[in-house]
Formats: C-alpha cells, structure tokens, sequence
C-alpha cells in the first residue's frame, strides 16, 4: 500500500512539472526544420548550392573557376574566392564574388574581355577580374568539376 502511494504522488507531481512546463515555455520545442534553407529558387545553401541566373539552375559555384584575390593570390580560405562559370557558348560569364550576388559579364567576340558595368574579366595566363582599371581576382584557369542538381560531377557515375 505504501508503495502505491508514492506511485500515485510521483506521477502526480510528474504532472504538475509537466504542466508548469508547458505553461511557461521553459522547453520549447525545435522549429527548426532539416532542409529549409532553401532559397527563393529552391537552392539548399547549406549543400553549397546558390542559383546561378546564367544557367537558370541551382549550382555550385565552387566548382567553376576559382580566382583568389590579387592581394593575396596564395591563399586557401575558399569564401574569400570569386568563381566563374561560363555558358556553352563562351560569351557570357558569371561571377560568383565572396558575400555578394552574382552578375553576368559579356564578351562581344572572340579575344575581346568579358565585360558588366566597371567589372572586367580577361584571359591572361588564366583569368583576371578588373574593377575599375585595378585588378581584383586573379587565377590560373583551373577549372573544377560543374556539380548541378547532383553531388556526382558531369561525365561521371
């Protein structure tokens, strides 16, 4: 019978607990749901897609052309980059610049740079990106693997 009685108020008290619990939002519950950093595209951020406004698709940016910043052309943080991608045809090119959107250049032909408002981009020994007559980013042409809508890079299964 003693035995009963302390079961009877532990599971009392256990609702009392409970209740205050729930009264006062002491525990609240996680609202954060797996995969919802979806941009306005549908791009999940947090696997390293961004939309890319060339391809019309989410992509990678990190897999294109990687130019490390003409002040420090030997560094490895990888978020201080700008990458480039390039459409099939080779006329346009996107920039992808550190913390920022990205934005289209135009090439009008072959030999000629790629070029949006004060923002060049020229081949010479690899890419170099130009802001208003000053050299920005540089890289050596290294292309990465193109990852879109897949972690597999193209051509391989």
């Amino acid at each position: 019978m003693f035995l009963f009685a302390i079961t009877l108020v532990s599971c009392k008290w256990n609702d009392a607990i409970s209740e205050d619990t729930k009264k006062h939002n002491l525990h609240p519950k996680d609202s954060t749901i797996v995969g919802a950093d979806q941009d306005e595209n549908g791009c999940l951020a947090s696997a390293g897609y961004t939309w890319s406004k060339l391809n019309k698709e989410c992509v990678r940016a990190f897999t294109g052309i990687q130019l490390n910043p003409a002040k420090n052309t030997t560094t490895e943080d990888e978020t201080l980059c700008a990458y480039i991608l390039f459409n099939e045809k080779g006329d346009k090119a996107e920039v992808f610049l550190p913390e920022e959107k990205s934005f289209i250049l135009t090439r009008s032909s072959e030999g000629q740079p790629w070029i949006f408002d004060t923002y060049q981009l020229i081949r010479k020994n690899g890419y170099v990106l130009i802001q208003d007559g000053e050299s920005i980013y540089t890289g050596d042409g290294q292309i990465g693997n193109k990852v879109t809508g897949s972690d597999n890079p193209e051509g391989q299964e």
